[in-house]
């Protein structure tokens, strides 16, 4: 974590004096002047820095091709950069020697990060424009998104893109993520458990479980910041703001939240991946005397929860997934992740540059195809909801199952409830807020302080408090 914080520290220093080097306006964001006719049909090489392995980048390579077609003098540059972490890194280094990549996979904070020294492009001049760009094989489009492109992206995924306190847009959605609950369906059915859809039915099925088998550990939530993150939203509480005072999460409401689930956490309940040790899947899959029956964790990664298969290609329990437990199950709210897609500018640069990379995101975004080759070989869901119309993508998720095809099933539970999603707001220290509600839920969880009320008051004035020192 102490590594984590230094080089945040460091980027942050890094792009400040980026910004002084670069003479660019620090106080205001710049919009991108689109030039006169669009593209222009010249040649331009676009980099794009993202973290697809082997197999991503093989569908990647197919779609680069196709748009080549249309475009045979924008020549794209792709490299694999580690991981998310790592691109964030990377450009931010990049940055103020002016070497960055055109196009990046992003978070949230990446973007806020960067734009100390407003390196991202605002989309709203690309997304609104009506300028005609011819392609090579004699067709046309417009440069901006039609109404109808704008209205097939998820709502909640498409939002991301403006969440930074300015109303502007920043990024497109990519492929996402989501939580979901994922169950051991064989035993609930055996012993008659409905599936949980309020935190109060859970605890209710927490208890039925450890009834029966007294050794088990009934839940387990691989990703205790998303556990905090999703109760502020499902509660309608605050947790930070884009503007103003940024960290707002110390509140009677997070707190009461918080002293729950120690309790739950006390009857041996819960557990979670930084008590435990590792990601919870372990656990809901072990063969151990100790085990879960019940796992919040990513969507993407569903093949981690499931069992291994005998020789026969028998599992030892079929799993089942439902989208986790609310606060209000009719008016659910589940937290979005994922990768977005950020276009970033330099000084001088040629705007060509600029329209090629929006050429190319917006190729990819909203090409049905390629979002649903993609969804499939990656375990994430697409970004756009006619996705589930296409018949490739309807014959993925009709296979659907809690054995086999459990990445169908994941994939048909997060384009189930595409009304819920949200997003955080974004903003130079939204990572770290992160970063501290997760230690805080951790600490608030184990720790045997005999006067819990005042453990977990001082536990959240001190994250607030580490919030602010880093800024």
């Amino acid at each position: 974590m102490k590594a984590k914080r230094i080089i945040a520290l460091v980027l942050a220093a890094v792009m400040l004096i980026g910004l002084t080097a670069c003479g660019q306006n620090g106080g205001k964001t710049v919009g991108f002047d689109i030039p006169a006719g669009g593209y222009d049909g010249s040649e331009v090489t676009i980099k794009f820095y993202h973290t697809m392995g082997s197999n991503l980048t093989d569908v990647l390579n197919i779609y680069v091709e196709e748009f080549n077609k249309l475009y045979p003098k924008i020549h794209i540059d792709h490299q694999q950069v580690g991981g998310y972490d790592d691109v964030r890194n990377q450009v931010s280094t990049e940055i103020p020697v002016g070497t960055q990549p055109n196009i990046a996979y992003c978070y949230p904070d990446h973007v806020a990060l960067y734009n100390l020294s407003k390196a991202v492009v605002t989309l709203d001049e690309l997304i609104a424009s009506q300028e005609k760009i011819k392609r090579a094989d004699g067709s046309e489009e417009i440069l901006g998104l039609t109404d109808a492109q704008k209205a097939d992206f998820i709502e909640g995924y498409y939002k991301e893109g403006q969440q930074f306190g300015d109303g502007k847009m920043y990024t497109i959605p990519f492929s996402k993520s989501t939580e979901v609950l994922y169950y051991n369906k064989t035993f609930f059915e055996a012993n008659g458990i409905k599936v949980p859809t309020t935190w109060d039915e859970l605890e209710q099925v927490c208890a039925k479980i450890k009834q029966l088998d007294p050794k088990s550990i009934p839940l387990g939530y691989d990703s205790e910041a998303n556990w905090f993150i999703n109760m502020c939203e499902q509660y309608g509480s605050p947790y930070t703001s884009a503007s103003g005072e940024h960290y707002q999460f110390d509140n009677d409401t997070n707190k009461g939240f918080v002293k729950r689930f120690r309790e739950w956490y006390d009857k041996g309940y819960v557990t979670t991946q930084k008590i435990y040790g590792g990601y919870t899947s372990g656990l809901f899959i072990s063969e151990n005397e100790t085990k879960s029956y019940m796992s919040i964790g990513s969507s993407a990664g569903a093949t981690h929860q499931r069992p291994t298969a005998d020789a026969d290609g028998n599992y030892p329990f079929e799993v089942g997934i439902a989208p986790i437990p609310q606060v209000n199950a009719s008016n659910p709210k589940v937290i979005s992740q994922g990768p977005s897609v950020c276009i970033l500018k330099k000084k001088n640069q040629n705007p060509q540059e600029v329209i090629a990379s929006w050429l190319f995101v917006k190729f990819l975004t909203t090409s049905v195809e390629f979002q649903a080759e993609f969804s499939m070989n990656s375990g994430y869901v697409p970004v756009l909801k006619s996705v589930k119309t296409n018949p490739v993508y309807a014959d993925f998720l009709s296979k659907a199952d809690g054995g086999k095809f459990i990445s169908a099933l994941s994939a048909k539970i997060c384009l189930d409830q595409v009304n819920a999603y949200y997003t955080s707001p974004a903003f130079n220290g939204s990572s770290e807020a992160r970063s501290q509600v997760e230690s805080l839920l951790v600490k608030c969880l184990s720790d045997s302080a005999s006067n819990v009320d005042e453990f977990i008051n001082k536990a959240f004035r001190d994250a607030v408090e580490e919030c602010k020192d880093k800024e």
